[in-house]
């Protein structure tokens, strides 16, 4: 099993290169990822954006372009689209947003004449490796839905779980995350933690072992647990930390980055093909390891 973000990097050098369609590349710590990627084997890609711009920041960095396609659309719908469309058509395995906003990648991503839908939701998984902890944390959704309803937070648990056995968990544990632990039917957090896990229990979420209401301490913590009684195949032991709506992932994401030193990687899937999707302050090591991500969870799409 993988325990860190640099045994993903190195997992998808294994299946790599793919095809890496990049929308807005005019970014320096975008192209600083894409170059090591390339170094790496684990991506080919296709830079989309103002090519000039493109051009300067690479001779920058010392990014020898002499084999990289670069298209030049200076104008972020059409960049977009151009960018999506690489995918759509097959000329590349993943996308990649550079440096211009999650809507206007989405708005390409959901076009129905040249986007990525596929029918199922569209959610956002976080890989988290912190300083202390012997396993890496999948953090779902912090960056798409924002106020998720039960079917729909079951689909979320099934987007996660698939990015996870991508990485070679086979049965990661799910805690349905609240205030508490207990049900509570003023809180709807915990209502919906409560049926996730019936569901889990009568095989209506599969590939996974799921449980909550659980708090953040009793869900990663086993002494916390433990020390509030609660017993079960998730506490203090979770793979997968699903949040009750967007504004709690936002939170305790960049909480993980700022006050827990943590490393990430972040991808969008249910789409045909993983999106590489984090934010457009985050550095170059940071995009790198979500490309790493993208390529192992498109080697394993089923």
């Amino acid at each position: 099993m993988i325990r860190s973000l640099a045994e993903i990097v190195t997992k998808a050098r294994e299946y790599g290169p793919l095809h890496l369609s990049v929308a807005a590349a005019a970014d320096e710590e975008v192209l600083l990822a894409v170059k090591e990627a390339r170094e790496l084997g684990i991506a080919t890609p296709h830079l989309v954006g103002d090519e000039q711009q493109i051009r300067e920041l690479a001779t920058k960095i010392d990014f020898d372009l002499t084999e990289v396609r670069i298209y030049h659309e200076p104008e972020t719908v059409d960049c977009a689209r151009r960018a999506v469309k690489l995918v759509s058509s097959g000329e590349a395995h993943l996308l990649m947003k550079g440096l211009m906003s999650t809507a206007s990648i989405l708005r390409a991503v959901l076009d129905k004449e040249i986007g990525l839908r596929t029918g199922r939701i569209l959610s956002h998984v976080m890989i988290y490796e912190l300083p202390g902890y012997d396993r890496l944390f999948f953090l779902t959704d912090g960056g798409m839905n924002m106020f998720p309803d039960l079917k729909q937070k079951a689909d979320i648990v099934n987007n996660a779980v698939e990015v996870a056995q991508a990485i070679g968990i086979t049965e990661p544990k799910v805690a349905a995350l609240s205030a508490v632990e207990v049900v509570n039917p003023d809180m709807p957090a915990t209502m919906d933690a409560a049926a996730l896990t019936q569901m889990g229990a009568r095989g209506q979420i599969k590939g996974c072992i799921i449980d909550g209401p659980l708090a953040l301490d009793n869900a990663i913590n086993a002494e916390a647990a433990a020390h509030k009684g609660i017993v079960g195949p998730v506490a203090g032991q979770a793979d997968i930390l699903l949040v009750p709506n967007i504004e709690a992932g936002n939170l305790l994401g960049k909480a993980m980055t700022y006050f827990g030193a943590g490393k990430s990687a972040g991808i969008i899937v249910g789409t045909k093909a993983p999106v590489v999707l984090v934010s457009r302050a985050d550095p170059h090591e940071t995009k790198l390891q979500s490309i790493a991500l993208g390529v192992v969870a498109a080697s394993n799409k089923k």
